[in-house]
């Protein structure tokens, strides 16, 4: 893009237009991923819905490659192109919640623990991930789960409406009855068919849940995991637990002798009746003796944030993902093998439930499709240094190819790095060609390209 196209963008934006070189420019292409390292034309600081729409339609007229930033934690640095032109929402943050109504209408560039922070000052939430630094918008459109998943569904589940810049910078509100084929495709076909500049959700009922986290080490795994693919799913589906292979941080509610230690855990979210939590918990001894065992109650809040300050942006971040059915004997073994090979302290391997409520709305309702699904699984290798990028990528695929064959096949699209096209229709199963066609009704051209992408029919 050259001086005089990028000066004349300016004049039409209100939001700041960074360019390389200037000041700020190189904060402004850092992402959650510090292993992402892309050099954009132009980055557009948009300061409201009429920048997004400029931004698009001068993108489109000037031939220029459209990323879309909300949060920045694409994994595969989808936000962000060499050469090309991102359109920043992160300064547009903000969230409305209706306590009478029981909804939130939240920003396009705010973050899970700006949604957190609003609805819990009135005891309400929605499932979404389990980081608050988190983007609402990619995590949003590629479909969303975490600690509520069970009781209350996806984020899409939630999902009553969003507002969105289409391709050919024209605005539109996407729900039940308008757009209703879009609206379809938005909850959980990702960025493919324009930017959203903000979403309304449906809220629930929940202020205090109770935390938990048991830890075994990493030799128990196999006993550990057979119980907890027989324990969870008969649960109750006000329990949400994670499994997780790890090495235990070096900082509370863990005793200073497991740090550093390989272990596996499962972390627990209680949504009930909080004098419940400790007799639906009872039956972890039947895994086997844990190393620790700790709940406590906790503002919701609390728990969405817990992980921030022990995964900040900047670190090196290589991911897989897949869904799961069952967990085989097979893949024990391989869960056991790799836990004993974690290459770094902040490595790790985590089943999300994705059963419970989430099996409740039909499996062609959105274009999430994998409602017959019980895990989620992502494999992270993660580490400061770049130095280990090369260990921690190589252990992430290495785990990830040999669990691959007991998987059902695809991914959450937010689980997955640059796999190519195969791997994107695997995840959209028997509703990529639907996908496709309404790719052709907003986005003929495939101006949206820079995502997990559905090229049009």
């Amino acid at each position: 893009m050259n001086t005089a196209i990028r000066d004349s963008l300016k004049d039409k934006i209100r939001g700041p237009v960074m360019a390389p070189g200037q000041p700020g420019y190189d904060e402004a292409r850092a992402i959650y991923n510090a292993m992402i390292d892309i050099s954009p034309a132009a980055i557009v600081q948009c300061a409201d819905v009429g920048d997004v729409m400029t931004a698009v339609r001068f993108g489109a007229q000037n031939d220029l490659e459209i990323a879309v930033r909300g949060g920045g934690h694409s994994g595969s640095g989808l936000c962000l192109l060499d050469g090309g032109l991102t359109i920043d929402l992160s300064a547009m943050r903000g969230v409305r919640v209706d306590p009478v109504a029981g909804t939130a209408q939240v920003a396009g560039g705010s973050q899970l623990g700006d949604l957190d922070h609003a609805a819990h000052a009135f005891g309400l939430a929605t499932p979404s991930g389990i980081n608050s630094t988190t983007g609402v918008g990619g995590l949003t459109l590629g479909g969303g789960h975490g600690h509520l998943t069970r009781a209350y569904g996806l984020t899409v589940d939630n999902l009553l409406s969003a507002d969105i810049v289409l391709a050919d910078g024209t605005f539109v509100t996407a729900d039940a009855n308008r757009e209703a084929d879009l609206f379809w495709a938005l909850r959980g076909g990702g960025g493919n068919y324009g930017v959203a500049t903000s979403f309304t959700y449906r809220l629930h009922p929940v202020d205090t849940v109770g935390v938990g986290f048991t830890v075994w080490p990493a030799e128990q795994i196999p006993e550990v995991l057979r119980w907890y693919r027989e324990f969870l799913p008969q649960a109750t589906e006000d329990l949400n637990g994670f499994f997780a292979v790890l090495v235990v941080p070096p900082g509370p509610p863990f005793p200073e002798e497991l740090h550093g230690r390989k272990m596996c855990a499962v972390v627990w979210c209680w949504v009930g009746e909080p004098e419940q939590f400790e007799k639906e918990l009872a039956a972890v001894g039947d895994a086997g003796r844990p190393a620790f065992h700790f709940t406590m109650p906790m503002p919701y809040p609390g728990l969405q944030s817990m992980f921030d300050e022990l995964l900040p942006t900047g670190l090196q971040w290589y991911w897989r993902g897949d869904f799961f059915d069952r967990i085989t004997d097979e893949a024990i073994d391989v869960h056991a093998r790799y836990a004993g090979a974690i290459p770094t302290g902040l490595s790790t391997m985590h089943l999300y439930p994705v059963d419970g409520a989430v099996h409740r709305t039909g499996p062609d309702e959105t274009a999430w499709s994998y409602r017959d699904a019980l895990w989620s699984g992502v494999f992270a290798g993660i580490d400061p240094d770049p130095a280990n990028a090369g260990a921690i990528r190589d252990w992430c695929v290495g785990y990830w190819e040999e669990l691959h064959p007991h998987s059902m096949g695809g991914a959450y699209v937010n689980f997955m790095m640059d796999e190519g096209p195969e791997r994107v229709r695997a995840t959209y199963r028997d509703h990529f060609d639907r996908l496709a066609r309404i790719k052709r009704a907003y986005d003929p051209e495939n101006l949206f390209h820079a995502n997990q992408n559905i090229q049009p029919a």
